[in-house]
């Protein structure tokens, strides 16, 4: 019974966090948008730096308009794709016009709402929609839908959002109120040690703090995750009573965690002593509590947390307070971080800072996995949430290890939703690895717990250096090469003889699905590919049709391939042409107008399309199309 209660427990800690994630993923690519608020709101409103009353005009339509749409064209895109995000913004706009105050909640609802909405229409249509109607059904759908998720905010879901939304103000206002804030450090400290940072900040945090600077000038609630304080009293901790590389290692974490603003650097210290905790807790307490009796507040959400950001964003008159701040929270976590330090300092070896990674285990239960590499690496991806902070860290860390071992890999950092088509190998926190995996499904995928301080990154440039030949084979090719022979865009399994006649739109789809099971492309490619037909037809004459994805679905393209349908009874192709060989062509980069001109010059010749199109034999077909 207590495994199953704890199995039970695990599950709804597991769908909390991927909750808070996925709010902080609506919010989190849109913080320079935030900050531009913040810096227009501390300069030109009548109390800020430089007063300007006709520059301050754009302070209201932002946070009333162009944030809460911001968020649900994000909050769309990230359930429908950009058709899920366009319906997303439309509907979010419902519940905008229908309130004088920010609808962040509302567009944290309807964003999403609009997504799912239309990505449940267009999987219900798939494949019954007419050829030449394409385009006709999927701009007036996204348009229809749109207009009624709007008309459904404004009346009905706009005024329960707004309801809601008050109700949490005055809830917050009482905490406030009540002098009970610091409390808060209780939950979102440790939160911070397990990598919530993210979630907490700008999936809850900062709504509620835009909507009371909205009204004050300021907010708090900015304050209360960027306090970069409990954890700079941490490292002191360590700086002052620790011994060996642990010592040695907080000069360089102290930089990075109080300038750079990277709070995860201080997790692994914590992890380490896990008492520390309660340092980092009374540390955050205090802070909040200097804030309150001070009233201090930031005009925005300061990201990264770093001292810098944190001064940029705090108002005309406010630095007093923000210091006075940042200065208890670091002096209360520094005295009773020095309490555990003392006492656990005889008992630290040199490797305990690298052991850190094994505490996380302990607490999160769950072990690393082991590094396992097919083929050549030319690229490698360290992801999170927004691209900087933890990844940015990892990405220096294995970079340099990299550089170190002379291998002529490319080490970069990006956010998940913007994890590049080139990368071979994407190295991301655990609790994001399923959302990596769905950006990039066909891709190596290696799960952390630690971004600065785990032993995967010595496991995977062993592991590299191993695959790298003794003559120079690692400057790899755009193509790709393997450790023998070049990758040809034509396998023999994508040659299929003989096929009953269909229709275009089955053909072109079976084309597709084929470069898709090849790992050419993804699935959006294939929709690419009838919508490149519908605005004009691919038969090129001679027999032969080669549908293939408009300029814009590059980006859905993985590797470039081809695949050969023979139908020897014809397929319609439109105007009387009927098509005997049916090529789908998938192109990396330009490669896309190399291939279409090598099969255009091969199957110039008449009397060989007819050949190919009536024969039996694969390899005939294949030693012809690969001859160039």
């Amino acid at each position: 019974m207590n495994s199953i209660a704890a199995s039970e427990k695990k599950d709804v800690r597991v769908k909390i966090q991927k909750f808070g994630r996925f709010l902080s993923g609506m919010v989190m690519p849109n913080i320079g948008a935030f900050i531009a608020w913040g810096l227009i709101t501390a300069l030109f409103i009548p109390t800020g730096w430089i007063p300007n009353e006709n520059l301050s005009k754009l302070v209201g339509p932002m946070i009333i308009n162009l944030l809460p749409l911001l968020i649900g064209y994000t909050g769309g895109k990230l359930v429908g794709g950009n058709r899920g995000g366009v319906v997303g913004a439309v509907s979010t706009m419902g519940v905008v016009v229908g309130a004088d105050v920010p609808m962040f909640l509302g567009a944290m609802v309807m964003g999403p709402l609009g997504g799912y909405v239309i990505k449940k229409f267009d999987e219900s249509i798939e494949g019954k929609v007419k050829s030449g109607f394409e385009m006709l059904v999927n701009n007036f759908s996204a348009g229809i839908i749109g207009m009624v998720m709007a008309i459904l905010a404004y009346l009905a879901i706009g005024p329960v959002v707004l309801s809601l939304n008050n109700i949490l103000k005055a809830a917050v206002e009482g905490v406030v109120n009540a002098k009970l804030l610091p409390l808060v450090s209780i939950f979102v400290e440790p939160g911070k040690i397990l990598f919530l940072n993210n979630a907490i900040n700008h999936g809850v945090l900062s709504p509620i703090g835009v909507q009371q600077a909205k009204e004050l000038g300021k907010s708090i609630f900015f304050l209360i995750e960027t306090n970069p304080g409990p954890g700079l009293g941490i490292l002191l901790a360590y700086l002052a009573f620790s011994k060996g590389s642990v010592r040695q290692s907080t000069p360089g974490a102290i930089i990075i965690h109080f300038l750079g603003g990277i709070h995860e650097i201080y997790f692994p210290y914590v992890l380490m002593n896990p008492a520390l905790v309660i340092a980092v807790i009374a540390g955050g307490a205090s802070g909040v509590f200097t804030f309150m009796i001070l009233n201090a507040g930031l005009v925005a959400t300061p990201s990264p947390g770093s001292i810098f950001a944190l001064l940029a964003m705090t108002p005309k008159g406010g630095f007093f307070g923000v210091l006075s701040g940042v200065a208890v929270s670091t002096a209360v976590s520094f005295l009773v971080a020095s309490i555990f330090v003392k006492r656990s300092a005889e008992k630290q070896s040199e490797e305990e800072l690298e052991n850190a990674t094994a505490k996380v285990k302990e607490l999160k239960n769950k072990k690393e996995e082991k590094v396992d590499i097919d083929g050549l690496v030319t690229k490698i991806v360290v992801a999170c949430d927004a691209g900087m902070g933890s990844s940015a860290m990892g990405a220096t860390k294995l970079r340099k290890k990299i550089e170190k071992a002379g291998l002529d890999i490319v080490v970069v950092n990006t956010a998940i939703n913007d994890i590049p088509d080139d990368a071979d190998i994407i190295i991301t926190h655990k609790s994001l690895t399923e959302r990596a995996k769905t950006k990039a499904p066909n891709k190596k995928h290696i799960s952390i717990d630690n971004f600065v301080s785990t032993p995967i990154y010595d496991e995977l440039v062993e592991e590299l250096k191993k695959k790298v030949s003794t003559v120079n084979n690692y400057n790899v090719k755009k193509n790709k090469e393997d450790n023998n022979s070049n990758q040809e865009v034509l396998d023999k399994k994508n040659i299929k003889l003989g096929l009953k006649s269909v229709s275009k739109k089955e053909a072109i789809s079976f084309a597709g699905k084929l470069l898709v099971n090849s790992g050419c492309v993804n699935d959006d490619y294939i929709e690419a590919m009838h919508q490149r037909e519908s605005m004009l037809t691919t038969y090129i004459g001679n027999g032969v049709a080669i549908p293939h994805g408009s300029s814009e679905a590059k980006e859905n393209i993985i590797k470039s391939g081809i695949v050969v349908l023979q139908y020897p009874q014809g397929i319609d192709f439109g105007e009387g042409n009927k098509a005997y060989l049916v090529i789908g062509i998938a192109g990396k980069g330009n490669e896309h107008l190399s291939i279409l001109s090598n099969l255009a010059s091969t199957l110039e010749d008449e009397s060989l399309v007819k050949e190919l199109s009536q024969t039996n034999d694969v390899d005939k077909v294949y030693n012809i199309l690969m001859k160039k």
